[in-house]
């Protein structure tokens, strides 16, 4: 499973990279939520949010069509959540109180 992992969230990272301005504050957490289950989570500045989602969601929609299929092959369901800092942060938050 984490050579599955590793290939899905390199392959994430790179084509998220080459799509928005901020690389160096994006981070990719992963979360394996059970047996051949992931949890992908974008957390970006918020201006790279909007890019990445793109108009009326197509940008972030082919990306996730891209890496279920790349998942699948892998044998793997995986999920892909886009946030920003800002609402990372909060929902950091949130779960501490």
């Amino acid at each position: 499973m984490q050579a599955a992992t590793d290939r899905l969230k390199n392959f994430l990272q790179y084509v998220t990279v080459n799509l928005i301005d901020e690389p160096t504050h994006a981070q990719l957490k992963v979360a394996e939520l059970g047996p051949n289950r992931l949890r992908f989570k974008l957390v970006l500045a918020k201006q790279d949010v909007a890019m990445l989602i793109g108009r009326n969601g197509f940008t972030a929609s082919a990306i996730r069509s891209v890496l279920k299929a790349a998942a699948e092959r892998e044998g793997v369901h995986v999920t892909l959540q886009i946030h920003s800092q800002e609402e990372e942060a909060e929902a950091l938050a949130r779960e501490a109180s």
